[in-house]
């Protein structure tokens, strides 16, 4: 049983990771080193093409075609073989990227989502491992067993869905660390505006009394 929670558990950590690194960053890197141990002699002929189309089209840039006919016109020729010989390389190592990401996909799902969906389906009526008698409710041990493990022990399925819970709230814990923290509103100074007002003053009045003779 230990065995099988295990194997289970590193299907689900596979199948995260590649959620976390991403598919088409996997793909390039593994067609990267793809291509060094296959393709190499494909990738060199291409380069190699490309350096003469390059220099034919800058010879040809500098050949006259009414002075110098005869010579423009073999330029041209070796330029136009040249571009057909490119397209050909070309069509080539693009048919081979193909047909690796079509393969380089499939055993990436059969690896994860193929492996977890055969696991949990084989291993259907087989106990991961028991809960302890008493400590649990009975609803949440029916609900651990679904769909066909034995009565009070976990099942297949729902040991795969609690290691993809743990792994989800793993990945939000790490988010939530490593997000950059807001910055701190300044607080207003609260003498500046205050000195800054104008300040209403009251200036007493002189009233002047008739002098009565």
């Amino acid at each position: 049983m230990a065995n099988l929670a295990l194997l289970i558990f590193l299907v689900v950590l596979l199948t995260q990771v590649v959620s976390w690194v991403g598919k088409s960053v996997l793909q390039e890197l593994a067609f990267s080193l793809y291509s060094r141990l296959f393709l190499t002699s494909a990738a060199k002929k291409q380069r190699s093409l490309r350096k003469q189309v390059l220099d034919d089209k800058a010879e040809l840039g500098r050949t006259s075609s009414q002075d110098e006919f005869a010579k423009w016109a073999k330029i041209k020729r070796r330029l136009d073989k040249s571009l057909a010989d490119l397209e050909k390389s070309n069509s080539t190592l693009a048919s081979a990227r193909t047909k690796f990401t079509v393969q380089f996909s499939s055993l990436i799902w059969i690896c994860t989502t193929g492996a977890q969906l055969v696991l949990v389906w084989w291993f259907r009526k087989r106990p991961v491992f028991w809960l302890p008698r008493g400590w649990i409710p009975g609803p949440i041990v029916w609900l651990l067993s679904f769909p066909s493990a034995p009565l009070g022990a976990v099942s297949s399925g729902a040991w795969a869905a609690v290691c993809k819970r743990v792994f989800a709230t793993v990945e939000e814990i790490v988010k939530a660390l490593m997000a950059p923290s807001p910055a701190p509103v300044p607080m207003a100074n609260q003498a500046g505006p205050q000195s800054s007002r104008p300040t209403a003053t009251i200036e007493p009045i002189e009233l002047e009394h008739e002098k009565v003779d």
